[in-house]
This record gives structure tokens, sequence and C-alpha cells, in this order.
């Protein structure tokens, strides 16, 4: 970092891995093998990008600060098979990019803390374009992926990322691997897409996207009874109805129900929405 002439932007969250030992650690745990074209999001200065390029064919990285694009072309550090690209993964065709990889994604990520959660989104929206993704997270984010029902960590993206993806803790990190140092802890995961996780081939039959809409409306306000939750979506005689379809009492809490339970409430609301449209 020292000698770089950058400062790491406060706007955009930035916080550069520092430690060259982490960084060769996490590319190793990232890439599954030396045929592997990586997506690497958030370039930085390279710390990452360096010892991924040497265990993978091809390394395309993804940075949306203008200031290091330029660095980068001027200091050329980058190895032969990088190709660095300006752009916003937040605005990215994973498809796109899939089919420039030749195949679902390998993906490695240093994000700016405060694009996480949206980046998990897209990746949960367009997972089958996705083979794995070793991302770095605030510990805390970290730890709502891999929440169990009835645990205050649990909520909507442990839930919505149950559906396509397998979750693996890999490193813990501490304040002193970045520059400057952030104020809270980090942890390496990787999310495993392909092949889809256990389980999720045998979930009760639902639309995906009313099972998005229920988690979204049942954890809105995690104190209130799901009937409650649901009136957004449902009269209270609805509710009470696919409530009772599924075997739930009134009184169940979103934060209580495990993924298999939801697939089955998001069965029973396409039932309800089929039996409206018929009617």
């Amino acid at each position: 970092m020292h000698g770089s002439g950058l400062a790491p932007s406060k706007r955009r969250g930035q916080n550069f891995l520092v430690h060259q030992h982490t960084a060769e650690r996490i590319a190793e745990l990232a890439v599954p093998g030396p045929e592997a074209v990586v997506v690497e999001v958030g370039v930085g200065l390279g710390a990452l990008t360096v010892p991924l390029a040497r265990r993978a064919r091809r390394v395309i990285g993804l940075e949306v600060d203008a200031g290091l694009i330029r660095w980068h072309e001027e200091k050329k550090i980058l190895p032969d098979n990088v190709e660095l690209r300006h752009q916003d993964i937040l605005t990215a065709d994973l498809a796109e990019l899939a089919a420039l990889c030749g195949g679902p994604l390998v993906i490695a990520a240093n994000l700016p803390y405060n694009i996480s959660s949206p980046f998990l989104f897209r990746l949960i929206e367009q997972h089958r374009f996705v083979q794995q993704a070793t991302i770095m997270l605030q510990l805390e984010l970290a730890q709502r992926l891999q929440a169990r029902p009835g645990t205050k960590d649990y909520g909507v993206p442990t839930v919505l990322l149950a559906t396509c993806a397998t979750v693996t803790p890999l490193l813990s990190l501490g304040p002193d691997e970045f520059h400057p140092r952030p104020k809270v802890a980090s942890q390496v995961v990787r999310l495993d897409f392909q092949p889809p996780p256990a389980g999720v081939a045998a979930l009760p039959p639902h639309d995906p996207a009313t099972l998005k809409r229920l988690v979204h409306a049942a954890f809105q306000q995690r104190r209130k009874t799901l009937r409650n939750s649901l009136r957004g979506l449902l009269s209270a005689e609805q509710a009470d109805k696919v409530l009772a379809t599924v075997g739930q009492p009134p009184s169940i809490r979103a934060e209580t129900l495990d993924l298999a339970a939801f697939a089955a409430l998001a069965g029973a609301l396409d039932a309800l929405a089929k039996g409206r449209d018929h009617a």
C-alpha cells in the first residue's frame, strides 16, 4: 500500500488486504485447479490477483474504481494471464461473464462490506451461472449465512442462500490484515452452487419467486407472528388457511421455520393463488 500513491476510498468502503501470506492462503482455497478461469471481484492493488493468477489458467479482474484501473495500466504489475475490466459486479451480466469464461463462474471476492449483501442477493438470483464463490465478508454477515433456525442470526439471506448454495467457512481474519483497519472482524467463506445443496431437490414443490416474496415478508418484522407478517400478502383469513394447510399454528414466527417449511408455505401460497385465478 505504501508508495502506491493511492488512498483507499472511504466512499467506496475500501479496505485493502495487505498480508501476503493471507492472500496466498485465500488463493489456494479459491482456485479449484490449474485450468480454472477465475473472476476476481475487487482487484484493488492486486494483492489477491497475483496469487490467483499463479494458480489459475486465467483471471478476469473486475474493478469499479477508475483510479485503480489507471494505476494498474501504468504500473503493469499484474501477470499476463490477468484481464482487467472496469466493471461493477452489481450491474454485470453473470450469464455474459460465464460465456466469456467458458462455463459456470469461479469467483473470488474481497468486497467492500457495504456492497456485500447486494452482491450475495445477485449471486442468489443468478446462481445457475456460478459454480463457486470464495468471498471475504464481515464476520457478522458470514455468521448469518451459516445460522440455524431459532437463532438471532437466522434471516432472509440464510434461507434464500440455502435454496441454491452450501456455505463453508474457511478463514477468520482480524482487522490487522487490512489497510485501513476495519472496525470489524472478517471471515472468508466459500459458497458452492454446483452441485446444488443436498436436500434441495426434495423440497416441497413451489415457485422460487413466491418463496422469495414470502421470506422477505416473513422477516420484515421478526417479532411478529407469521400470521401478522403475511398481512402484506394475504388477508387474515387467507393466512390462517395457508398456515393450517401446512400444519403450522398462527402463532409461529419466521425465525423458527427451516427451508423445507418455507418451501411448503410457498407451495400453499401458489395453490391459493391458482385457486383464485380459477375461481
